[in-house]
């Protein structure tokens, strides 16, 4: 682990434009004080998906900055090296991810696709509402759990039952 009191997060998804983009500004605000969270896709869609950004905005999380970037980027030597890694999606969790640099603990914690939904907009807009508000639980009850004290195993076996 990268420090006592400081982890190196990603949340991985297909696109990264909705759920991991959600689960990156969520930790970074919920657990600041202990880790630092970055997200990215498998293919990423290249934009941040318009709801994500309005819905993030519209909770005054900062968005500047935000974008839609490749695993690739975290894989790399110059990238910084991640603690824990979390699959947000189904696609992603079932894909072949790149050997991340430190070996992390992983874990899968799926959550419907916003961004797939077709249909009216103000039904959109709840299901995206309702997908930040699932995020933002998993996250709380994340951040609670004693890391510094947990042997790799146990912390893997608890974050696959969050």
């Amino acid at each position: 682990m990268t420090s006592l009191n400081n982890y190196n997060v990603l949340f991985l998804c297909t696109g990264n434009s909705a759920r991991s983009i959600i689960a990156e500004s969520i930790l970074n605000r919920l657990g600041a004080d202990r880790f630092t969270a970055y997200s990215a896709g498998s293919r990423p869609s290249g934009q941040i998906h318009p709801l994500t950004a309005d819905l993030l905005a519209g909770l005054n999380y900062n968005i500047e900055g935000a974008r839609s970037k490749s695993w690739d980027e975290f894989a790399a030597d110059s990238a910084p090296q991640m603690d824990l890694i979390f699959t947000v999606c189904d696609n992603a969790a079932n894909e072949v991810c790149p050997i991340w640099p430190g070996h992390p603990a992983t874990a899968h914690w799926p959550f419907p696709d916003p961004a797939a939904f077709e249909g009216p907009e103000t039904e959109h807009r709840v299901l995206f509402a309702n997908v930040y508000e699932m995020i933002e639980r998993q996250i709380e009850t994340f951040i609670k759990l004693p890391i510094d004290s947990m042997d790799r195993p146990t912390l893997l076996k608890r974050l696959n039952e969050i």
